[in-house]
């Protein structure tokens, strides 16, 4: 049972630093053979590239980007009226994708517009968020990206986000029919909203092709106080010999690298 692989979320650890390419290398001084991050656009690529091949840092996953965040939006895969505004987006993430090696593009579905009522305009965001995915998979494949789909809760973080559920999300992909579209599993949203990790992970995993985590409710380090017993769900991934990575996106309490003594702790006990 090989053990499991981990990656640095950089949008969210060693924020200490204020520039992108610099966490990849404080990433890589702490023990990180992969990173992954949000938004990379505002950063200079040629800067990233730099980076990561002096670290040897494996880029395991970007998104696409958000669309207008100052008019609320966050991600535009769902959203009428954007269709054109997402495949620009998935160009850019693609571009990005290309030049730093990077295998997984995780293709954001969006908010319900303001002023709109969830029931009403459910079937017509999921008709373009599949629209736009079956585009974005015969585009992927030919690069050999996989794209994915990440459930994110309504009830704390985002009470608007259009996919708010595994279940939701594996109604999609049966919708969508393409193998190189997966299910992005935070386990913190999946807390969330659902619960009953132990057999969500059963029932998804055939579909899941990327992992993220970060204690519930404070969505901190994996071993600070909380809800989830991160020692039995990580059992629980190398029991179903999960070869994916896990990223770690959670908000450090204090100083990121004073945070990752749990991560040492596994990587000392599965040399």
């Amino acid at each position: 049972m090989a053990p499991l692989k981990f990656c640095a979320n950089i949008s969210w650890l060693f924020t200490e630093l204020p520039d992108l390419s610099q966490r990849i290398y404080a990433a890589a001084s702490a023990g990180f053979q992969a990173v992954e991050a949000a938004w990379l656009y505002d950063t200079d690529l040629q800067e990233l590239q730099r980076a990561r091949e002096a670290t040897g840092v494996e880029v395991v996953l970007i998104n696409t980007p958000p669309g207008d965040v100052n008019a609320g939006e966050l991600g535009l895969g769902a959203v009428p009226g954007r269709e054109a505004e997402f495949r620009q987006g998935l160009d850019q993430a693609l571009k990005y994708a290309k030049a730093l090696n990077c295998r997984r593009i995780h293709l954001m579905a969006g908010r319900v517009p303001v002023g709109t009522n969830r029931m009403a305009v459910a079937k017509e965001m999921e008709a373009i968020f599949i629209q736009n995915l079956n585009y974005a998979a015969d585009i992927l494949s030919k690069e050999g990206v996989t794209g994915l789909i990440e459930p994110i809760n309504t009830r704390i973080t985002d009470p608007r986000y259009f996919l708010d559920s595994p279940h939701q999300g594996e109604t999609l992909l049966k919708k969508l029919g393409k193998p190189n579209i997966k299910l992005q599993m935070d386990i913190f949203h999946w807390q969330i909203m659902d619960g009953n990790l132990t057999q969500n992970i059963h029932k998804y995993f055939p579909i899941i092709g990327h992992v993220q985590i970060a204690q519930v409710p404070g969505r901190n380090e994996p071993d600070s106080a909380g809800e989830l017993n991160y020692n039995f769900l990580f059992n629980t991934l190398e029991n179903h010999d999960y070869q994916g990575y896990i990223g770690c996106e959670y908000k450090p309490l204090g100083n990121t690298t004073d945070g990752l003594g749990w991560i040492k702790d596994y990587w000392t006990h599965n040399k």
